[in-house]
This record gives structure tokens, sequence and C-alpha cells, in this order.
């Protein structure tokens, strides 16, 4: 029987929303036992839950793990946590800088409780600089990082991209930063605290924009949204090209994009004409390559495109709304998507981890548990908490709740 990689590591979790979530999830997804804590009430993403489908993101974040109720404030909280903690691996927190100090469970204390514990933070600006006491959310690291400058026109205010790309940078960031502290704690003994800005995981993603103001072809002065064209204006054509049922992207990287879209066009005498005989001269006219390609693109559909530019090897993709992309024929091919019958949301589709192992079929996930479903099984297995503290601790979470907790004493 095959063997996830990380079987037998033991992960506390205190992440919430998205960021640290995402971190987590990946590592369980890879076989790590994951323990994820929230207070009694839940934790922010959990609490969504009220407003129409935004439920679904706690799912696709959250299977694969258990869910404990813990008031760290509390006396037999903090017993259990630190137990917890004395016989973990990894503490991830995605809190801001300086609460788990407040809550007297910071690093040094942790540290010296258990020399092998691989400490991991992440926060919109750091536990360092200037910025470390700011707020922060997706929206505002994608306004104070140069993502939402650069999105959108560049006669229109700026955007912000759709997907939450700050907290899931940073996420797979912090995913990297364990798996590289556990590696180093493997080869020298020595257990590392470690963090994630959120601001510096995006900024290499800014990478074409800054191409094109390095090379001073704007300044400080000039608009750098390009709209659907590429960032650093290097590329032509690239564009998102209107189609009679929609819209579809096609790019040229490289001459020979050029020459088979042009064929593929019926003009291969664009080919000989100086105005597009190289990427510098399209470039320099950019205007009149996207009305030829929009010219062609427009009569057909986008199926018929997609069809064609993958007959002749041109990179290109048809623009395709959210039930297309859940329904994605190759990612439930690849068991990228998975269907999953969750007990509190019915029928719903999460995403598997993007890392495939040679020789190890990925695990059908778990859905995601009731907040404090395993507080029991879980403080009863692993700390030396009485019956009757423990009872104290489902307590506090079935008041917080308003209900009846789902763990039995």
């Amino acid at each position: 029987m095959s063997h996830f990689p990380l079987e037998g590591l033991l992960v506390v979790d205190l992440t919430q929303i998205y960021n640290g979530p995402y971190c987590t999830y990946l590592l369980a997804l890879n076989g790590a036992t994951v323990i994820k804590i929230e207070p009694p009430g839940g934790e922010s993403l959990r609490r969504r839950g009220v407003v129409g489908g935004a439920g679904l993101p706690f799912a696709m974040l959250n299977g694969a793990k258990k869910s404990l109720a813990l008031d760290l404030k509390s006396e037999e909280g903090r017993k259990a946590f630190l137990e917890l903690i004395g016989k973990a691996d990894v503490l991830v927190e995605n809190f801001s800088p300086g609460t788990m100090d407040r809550l007297g469970l910071g690093y040094d204390r942790l540290k010296a409780l258990n020399p092998r514990l691989i400490y991991a933070a992440s926060s919109g600006f750091g536990s360092t600089g200037p910025y470390k006491k700011y707020p922060a959310m997706d929206l505002t690291v994608q306004a104070i990082s140069g993502v939402m400058e650069t999105t959108g026109f560049a006669d229109r205010p700026p955007v912000k991209a759709g997907p939450a790309l700050c907290d899931f940078f940073a996420g797979i960031h912090l995913h990297s930063a364990v798996m590289t502290a556990l590696f180093d704690r493997e080869k020298t003994g020595t257990a590392r605290r470690v963090e994630v800005a959120m601001q510096d995981a995006v900024y290499a993603s800014l990478s074409s924009s800054l191409g094109l103001w390095w090379g001073g072809h704007g300044g400080k002065d000039a608009p750098p949204r390009t709209g659907n064209r590429h960032a650093g204006m290097a590329e032509a054509p690239y564009n998102v090209y209107p189609a009679s049922d929609g819209w579809v992207a096609i790019i040229c990287v490289g001459e020979v994009h050029w020459q088979r879209l042009s064929t593929l066009m019926g003009k291969p005498e664009l080919q000989e004409d100086a105005r597009f005989g190289d990427l510098a001269a399209r470039v320099a006219h950019i205007d009149e390559v996207d009305a030829i390609v929009g010219e062609w693109t427009r009569t057909r559909t986008k199926q018929e495109i997609f069809a064609a530019l993958m007959e002749a090897g041109v990179p290109g993709a048809p623009v395709r709304n959210l039930d297309e992309v859940v329904h994605d024929e190759n990612m439930h091919a690849r068991g990228a998507l998975q269907h999953q019958d969750h007990p509190e949301y019915g029928e719903i589709i999460v995403q598997q981890s993007p890392m495939r192992f040679d020789g190890l079929t990925p695990m059908t996930i778990p859905p995601s548990r009731r907040l404090g479903e395993d507080t029991y099984e879980v403080l009863g297995a692993m700390t030396s908490l009485s019956q009757d503290e423990i009872a104290v601790i489902l307590g506090r979470a079935e008041g917080a709740k308003g209900g009846t907790s789902n763990a039995k004493v």
C-alpha cells in the first residue's frame, strides 16, 4: 500500500480565511495529520456560510483536517493547545503579527516547550518593517502591491484581480517555507520560525509590468494598465479577441506561432509584410495586428477557434465561465477536481492538490468537519486533560454556537 509523503507529520493549524488554510490543506492532502483549531464560534471563513454559497470556500480549503474548538484565552484551552504543541512538528498561523505573543503563546515559549517545532507564520506585511501593524486582506494587498494598478485598461480606473491572488500566493509560499524548514531540520536538527508576507509573495508576479517600467517605455506618470494585452507590451498578438459567442485568448510567443496563425487565418502574406515581420515590428503595429486577428475570430465560435488553434499548434483558449471551469473535462480526468458528498453542503466539487507524485494516487478528500467535531477524540487521545476539563472545553464550544456539540463525552 502506498504511503503519502507527509504521513506521521503532525500539524497544528491556527489559520483562517484563505492564506494559511490553503497551506495546511496542501499539507493534509500529502498525508500530514492536520488539527485545525478554531475559537468556539468558528473562524471567519466558516461564519461566512450564512451568506448564500459562501460556505463552499471553507469546505474547499479544510477537507482532510480534524476540527477542534478551543478558547485559547481559557485555562483549559491553553493547556490543551500547549500539550498538542508538545507533540507537533509544525504550527501554522496567519494572525496579525504579535497576536500569539499577546496570548502568551509566542514563538519563544513554544520553541522552549518543543525545540523541534517548525513555527510558520503569514501576514499581510510581515513581522518587521514599517507596515507590520497594518491590517491586511487580499483586496488591500492587491492595492498596495501594484496588482490593482496593473490590472484593467489604461483609460479606466484600476481593477482588482478576480481571484484572491495575494492570499493564495502567500499560502503556496508558506507551504514551501514549511517544507524547506522540515528538510533543514532533518539535515541539521535545527527547527526554525519561518514567515511569508503577502506583499512579498506577490511582487514577482509583476515581472512583465516591471519590465515595461524598467525599460523606460512608461515612467512613473505613464498608465501601466494594458488591458488584455501583454503587461510588458512585449508580445503581439497577445490579447482577448471577440468570437461569435464570446471571447478567445490568443498569444504568439515565437515567430513560428505567428507564421502558423497567419496561415490559419488565410493571410500567409502577412509574413512578408514589414509591419509584421518580427516581434518588434508587430508590437509597434499592435493595433493593426489586433484588428486583423479580431476580424478573423469574430465570425467563428469559441470552440471552432480553439480547435483550429490547437490543430495548428498556436497557444490559445476560449474564455470560459465558472460553470464551464467547474466541469472542465481535463481537470476531472486528472483528478484535479473531485465530486464530494458533503454532510453540510450536499454535492460539491473540491480541488485536489496540484502536486503529483509518481506511483501515488491522490487521496479521496474527506469533507471538512463540523466545528469542534473532533475535539473530544483528539484531546482524549493526545493530551492528559481529564474528562472534566474536556467537558468544560466542549461546553464553551456549545455555548458559543448556541447549539449542541457534535462531539460527545
